[in-house]
């Protein structure tokens, strides 16, 4: 069964590249085709796609009762998004923060952790709290749907980009590759853990989160070495947002979510704690490696304050 495991940890990482290359030409593609920033692409299409997972992971546990691994696994997925699958992209030649996500996504991002928060001070989040990050989600959506129709009204017509319908092609084939690479990796990781006795929420947190993460790794760090950084970044300050308020909501709406109040507020502190990193201080619109390196400590941070508390000594 170990074997079975790993086997499929390492398909999953392959299908992740492979997927990923596609996936970001196709997208491209499509922001050209329909006279649209990339970054849009990114924010939206990118990455609902490559959170599927997520959702999947947080209806699946949802409907079986047990919405802590949904929690666990959207909240760590944030934290990955950023502290790990980010900060190696930004390690790799720096990044550069185009003036649209900052303004549109990042303060969305960061509202989205810090709201769950709040809602998670009586310890449950409720189907009513459920609808309210929800509903939150709709208005940032209704504000890129406003922009989208503003960009395509100003658009210029562009000569000589790939035709849509290749483009759609290449985006599908490879959104398929990183749906069947997270699963590969979640199935692993997860194997793998309950291999160890580790409980629900830590693999929820960390490995799963991880394994489910892995669509954005390979989507970030392509962009990079394509040298599209606003399609990698718009993918994971999109991703956070739908997790937090999206795929945390549907999870809340189907089952009433109950954890301690110390288990969340660890995982929403370094979620909030790495995406302030991206902030402050930052005036020049662009991500030094030096910064990719303090979000890899404070990943490392994480998951040593979250073992630690989790994984029973002696």
């Amino acid at each position: 069964m170990a074997i079975a495991d790993y086997l499929s940890l390492g398909l999953g990482a392959l299908a992740a590249g492979v997927g990923g290359e596609l996936f970001v030409r196709g997208s491209v593609g499509i922001a050209h085709w329909a006279r649209l920033s990339p970054g849009i692409i990114g924010a939206t299409v990118a990455a609902f796609a490559t959170s599927s997972p997520e959702l999947s992971v947080a209806t699946t546990a949802a409907l079986q009762g047990k919405p802590q691994i949904a929690l666990g696994d959207a909240l760590g997925s944030n934290v990955v998004n950023v502290a790990l699958i980010l900060a190696l992209t930004v390690v790799i030649a720096g990044l550069r923060m185009p003036s649209e996500t900052t303004r549109r996504d990042l303060p969305v991002a960061l509202a989205g952790p810090i709201l769950t928060g709040l809602l998670l001070l009586d310890g449950t989040l409720s189907r009513f709290d459920g609808l309210v990050l929800l509903g939150v989600f709709f208005l940032w959506m209704l504000r890129v749907v406003v922009e989208v129709r503003q960009q395509r009204s100003a658009a210029e017509q562009i000569l000589g980009e790939p035709r849509g319908g290749v483009a759609v092609l290449l985006s599908g084939a490879g959104m398929v590759l990183l749906l069947v690479a997270g699963r590969l990796v979640v199935a692993g990781a997860r194997g793998i853990a309950l291999s160890f006795g580790i409980d629900a929420f830590l693999i929820g947190a960390t490995l799963v989160a991880i394994g489910t993460s892995m669509p954005e790794l390979a989507t970030s760090v392509v962009s990079k070495l394509r040298g599209h950084d606003e399609v990698g970044l718009g993918t994971i300050l999109g991703s956070n947002i739908f997790n937090s308020l999206w795929v945390v909501g549907v999870a809340a709406t189907i089952t009433p979510i109950r954890v301690p109040g110390r288990e969340v507020e660890l995982v929403l502190g370094f979620g909030i704690g790495a995406l302030l990193l991206l902030i402050l201080p930052n005036g020049s619109g662009f991500l030094a490696r030096w910064r990719g390196w303090l979000l890899l400590t404070l990943y490392g941070g994480y998951l040593a304050a979250i073992v630690h508390g989790r994984v029973p000594h002696g």
